[in-house]
């Protein structure tokens, strides 16, 4: 059994208070020095929430082709014209995209017209999962109304451009037709507006009972607060921590204990006075990303979407910095291409404690998926053993079918132009990012 230690103002003071001297002699040490998240302590690593990104890996593939689909008039679209999704479907060089379709036969289907293309289309099973999807996400919308509008609640010019808030559009449950519509059914709350340079979604009238993080519902839940602020300001509350299980928490108890007990503006108070470098500086920006990781499903989000935001939200620019400082509230996985931060608190082991409906029908995917699944033991600590090259399994494997189509019915394999590419930021350029 994997054993986690959390970490409060109660049970610091288990743990009890060093002297001033002691706390002086390694609190300069306790600072993170390391630039780059493959450096840091392999006693900071928590293995199972690397299995847990691993995990997700292959069924993520999956998602991107089906939103492939899903922009074309007809749910269908050739093996070529597929291709140009391959950057964003992350399938490797060596890896030819026709097999990686065949390996999930439950949602996908293939066809070949009589001029010998290949097309791809979804399976009755898929278009019925489709369905659900809209479903959940129309019950969820006037939840995802309120976590954008609070978004722009804590930016400081109440206005975030729409491309970048499009990046947290699977993260935050927000629909395909956020852009289209789905932004323009909420005008109470918010509206678009045209900069000089770019689209934005602007703050329209401010809600007094959304300018509350959800550690503060928290606590007063628990009874650990009675009451609210009537308005945002300066807070005290504890961030709950879970470290890795090798990581010796006595050792720098003293430090931890004044991490906590500084108190910090919240994520909605204007935050324009504050000196960049200063402690309330930082840990303001620790309560920013706690309150966005909130807001997302999984409670994890791409670090590089979290970097996008730094103006926005007055955060330092080496972000990096204070995620792998705090490596008990925020947990920044290393695996694959991009790295993922992850809210410590929300997940047991390798798994999210409150799975709401849009996770749930995610694993119904991956079940149906070709994704293994499986990991190899670990021999010890310091090895990570990587998971199989092949995260396709072929017991889902079938031979391909094709369905005739007449010459009258061939598709269309018209360019489409509307291909949308998502920013993202490799592993070598988020840690230049970060360079002195």
């Amino acid at each position: 059994m994997i054993r986690r230690r959390f970490l409060s103002n109660a049970s610091i003071d288990k743990v009890g208070s060093y002297p001033d001297g002691v706390f002086s002699v390694f609190q300069k040490r306790w600072m993170a020095t390391n630039r780059r998240v493959q450096d840091r302590s392999r006693f900071k690593k928590m293995h199972d929430l690397e299995f847990a990104t691993e995990r997700w890996k292959g069924v993520s593939k999956i998602l991107t082709v089906m939103d492939a689909l899903k922009k074309e008039p007809e749910q269908v679209i050739s093996l070529r014209h597929l291709e140009k999704y391959r950057q964003q479907i992350n399938l490797s060089k060596q890896h030819k995209l026709e097999d990686f379709i065949r390996k999930s036969p439950k949602l996908f289907e293939l066809y070949k017209d009589k001029k010998g293309v290949v097309w791809c289309g979804f399976t009755e099973k898929a278009e019925y999962l489709l369905e659900k999807e809209a479903r959940i996400l129309e019950q969820h919308s006037q939840k995802a109304a309120e976590y954008v509008t609070r978004l722009l609640m804590m930016s400081v010019d109440k206005r975030l451009p729409v491309d970048k808030v499009i990046h947290f559009r699977r993260d935050m449950g927000l629909p395909d037709d956020f852009r289209q519509r789905w932004i323009h059914r909420f005008p109470e709350h918010f509206k678009v507006v045209r900069g000089e340079d770019d689209e934005y979604l602007q703050l329209v009238s401010w809600n007094p009972s959304w300018a509350v993080t959800e550690l503060e519902k928290k606590a007063l839940a628990t009874g650990v607060i009675s009451e609210l602020q009537p308005e945002p300001g300066v807070l005290s509350l504890p961030f709950p921590m879970k470290f890795p299980r090798d990581y010796k928490v006595y050792r720098h108890g003293g430090r931890m204990e004044h991490f906590q007990k500084r108190s910090y503006l919240s994520p909605y108070a204007d935050a324009r006075g504050l000196m960049p470098g200063s402690q309330e500086f930082d840990k303001r920006a620790v309560a920013i990303m706690h309150e966005l990781l909130s807001f997302t499903t999984e409670k994890r989000l791409l670090c590089d979407h979290l970097t996008h935001f730094r103006r926005e939200f007055v955060m330092p620019q080496k972000l990096m910095r204070i995620l792998l400082k705090h490596f008990a509230i925020f947990y920044v996985s290393e695996r694959g291409k991009r790295f993922s931060v992850f809210l410590t608190e929300a997940y047991d082991r390798m798994e999210l404690i409150d799975k709401g409906p849009l996770v749930l029908w995610k694993e119904k995917i991956q079940k149906l998926s070709g994704y293994r699944g499986r990991r190899k033991r670990i021999k010890n600590s310091n090895d990570l053993s990587e998971f199989d090259d092949d995260l396709i399994d072929t017991s889902h494997e079938k031979e391909i079918s094709f369905v005739e189509v007449e010459d009258d019915e061939t598709l269309s394999e018209d360019e489409d132009d509307s291909i949308v590419d998502d920013f993202e930021m490799d592993i070598g350029e988020v840690n230049d990012a970060y360079q002195d």
